[in-house]
């Protein structure tokens, strides 16, 4: 059985509790939509670009991004960490620096890197969670962002600090940025788990909820066929 069914197992038997007493919308978050950061640059020339992302459980993490228009990938993974405990059983000990991951490559001429943050901060996931996101909870589930060029780095400092100054979120935003980082692909079950299990109570509960909300709130980023991996050629 794969590790994660596991969990899976587990939350269910948890959930089946909640939805049989009507509460399971407790789970369903709305959006916190944020402005857009003030400080985005062009991408000059570029038509394709890469960003990696930490939200919580990369399930639901890479299944917005695939409803994103402009994306063109989103595959789930581990940054942060060493490449030899890239690995769901070593990273879930929440020991190995690395947190869950989505690698995301976009058209930048269709979607800036700036605005991928600003569903990453909105949709995505709660930033002022520390090491936790809903019911999952260790380092490996940190907010994060891993920038990989001088470029993006300056783009997420510069949007981190403008929603502390501007005090978005009620309690401040602990995401963090950490530069220099490799990403590492996840095992194939993780990949597009979201979209081929959308009845899983996980899923439902936690997941679905921001795909829809990616829909209300960003109806112009919205597209309705995701793009998944098992069309995309690994780039590890």
């Amino acid at each position: 059985m794969p590790p994660k069914t596991m969990k899976t197992m587990l939350f269910a038997a948890f959930t089946a509790a909640v939805l049989l007493a009507g509460s399971a919308r407790g789970w369903q978050e709305r959006a916190h939509v944020v402005p857009p950061p003030a400080f985005d640059p062009p991408a000059a020339g570029r038509t394709s670009e890469i960003a990696v992302l930490a939200g919580g459980c990369f399930w639901g993490v890479q299944g917005v991004y695939q409803h994103v228009k402009g994306v063109t990938s989103a595959v789930s993974g581990y940054a942060g960490g060493e490449k030899n405990t890239a690995m769901y059983e070593r990273v879930g000990s929440g020991t190995t620096g690395h947190a869950e991951s989505v690698q995301i490559t976009f058209d930048p001429r269709e979607i800036s890197y700036g605005r991928l943050l600003q569903v990453f901060f909105s949709v995505v996931h709660d930033p002022t969670q520390l090491n936790r996101q809903g019911p999952d909870m260790g380092t490996q589930y940190r907010s994060a962002i891993f920038p990989l060029n001088a470029d993006q780095e300056a783009v997420a400092r510069a949007y981190v600090n403008q929603l502390q100054v501007a005090r978005t979120f009620s309690t401040p935003v602990v995401t963090k940025v950490e530069p220099g980082k490799v990403f590492y692909r996840a095992e194939e079950y993780h990949q597009d788990y979201l979209e081929r299990n959308p009845s899983n109570p996980y899923i439902a509960i936690n997941d679905l909820p921001k795909v829809r909300e990616l829909q209300r709130v960003f109806p112009g980023l919205y597209r309705e066929t995701p793009v998944l991996v098992r069309k995309v050629t690994p780039q590890n």
